[in-house]
């Protein structure tokens, strides 16, 4: 079998990798020189813990346990099972943590509430005033600048890979078979448009108006810290923004806590991990109204630095890089992914918004089920 993929980021490359190691050869489209899109301005996190009970913690627990083992056969990847840790600084905070290590898929994530003293036997660097923390251990981290290209190696390595930057697809002809703007034709037995935030031009006219929308988001990244930063971070912000904490105690911490002004006018919470070179990638807001900004604001990156100097007990270092960056999610949260198809043998693949780093193994490897390969 041929496969075609448009769309170079990690959940095309992913569609990739699940067609090649089922024996299958693959001809990968990408628009620019290599991606740039959602799929490098990301935290590279693994991210378990806060998904919604169902289908979207099973789609985040099986694809943990492909990055794992991708992660071992490319160790460029930069796979690391590292954890997170929430601290939490009051009693509100408290039962929302509690409440979720309570949960009936609790041990499914790894969650355990932890003391002040044991968060910090698992990552000393976090000196800072806390009361308690909640540990997950089945998150986990990559290096999203780099895997992608680490990825395409190991693809190339194989012989049935076959990559084809700088050119954009502007049509999908008849039946399995897409259209560049080199006037190239590729044909295969199947075609994959895994377009990310690209949800004009080809897909507009391939599948219509789908039910997806584009997030805009804010992140830093600085020098490095000096010392390991064992886990990923969060903020109690987090409780907020993901499903799994949703609970009777967490109504009770939106309605006694008002989250910080900045935070709230951004849709902010804290994630942070340490890449590989000892620097921090440090987020997010959360931007929806169209048309986006295009500049970056300085606010959020002062509210962000202001909390995690709290935890880490220590002046931040200094900012390397800031950036935005758009990704493509579901009108409907719940949904994990728009998979539909738009013509016979050509399926559109986007829209798993900020799961699409830790889901897309699984994301991929749905598709080549259901499509048989």
């Amino acid at each position: 079998m041929k496969v075609i993929v448009v769309g170079a980021g990690v959940v095309g490359t992913m569609h990739a990798w699940h067609a090649v190691e089922r024996g299958h050869e693959v001809v990968h489209i990408e628009r620019e020189a290599e991606a740039r899109g959602a799929s490098l301005r990301n935290f590279g996190q693994i991210w378990v813990s806060g998904r919604a009970g169902g289908e979207e913690l099973d789609t985040a627990l099986r694809a943990r346990e492909l990055w794992e083992g991708i992660g071992a056969r490319v160790p460029g990847l930069g796979f690391r099972a590292i954890g997170s840790l929430t601290p939490v600084r009051n009693e509100l905070e408290r039962a929302v943590a509690e409440a979720a290590a309570a949960r009936p898929d609790a041990a499914a994530r790894g969650y355990k509430l932890l003391t002040a003293d044991e968060a910090r036997a698992v990552n000393p660097a976090l000196r800072g005033a806390f009361e308690a923390a909640l540990w997950c251990e089945r998150d986990a981290a990559v290096e999203p600048r780099t895997a992608q290209l680490a990825l395409r190696e190991a693809l190339l390595a194989t012989g049935r890979y076959t990559f084809l930057p700088d050119r954009e697809v502007r049509d999908v002809v008849g039946e399995h078979a897409v259209r560049d703007d080199r006037g190239e034709t590729h044909s295969g037995d199947a075609v994959v448009l895994c377009t990310g935030a690209w949800l004009s031009g080809l897909v507009r006219e391939a599948a219509g108006e789908i039910p997806v929308r584009r997030v805009r988001l804010q992140m830093m990244q600085t020098d490095p810290l000096g010392e390991p930063l064992t886990t990923s971070v969060a903020d109690a912000d987090s409780f907020r923004y993901y499903p799994a904490y949703t609970s009777g105690a967490l109504d009770a911490l939106n309605a006694g806590q008002a989250q910080d002004p900045t935070a709230a006018a951004h849709r902010m919470q804290l994630l942070m991990v340490q890449r590989l070179d000892g620097g921090l990638t440090i987020g997010d807001t959360h931007e929806y109204e169209h048309p986006f900004a295009f500049d970056t604001l300085e606010d959020p990156y002062e509210h962000l630095t202001r909390v995690v100097e709290s935890f880490l007990g220590r002046p931040l270092p200094r900012i390397r890089r800031r950036w935005a960056g758009v990704y493509a999610q579901c009108v409907d949260t719940t949904r994990v992914v728009h998979r539909q198809k738009v013509r016979d043998g050509v399926w559109l693949v986007t829209g798993p918004g900020g799961r699409g780093m830790t889901c897309s193994p699984a994301i991929a490897e749905t598709t080549a089920n259901e499509l048989g390969w």
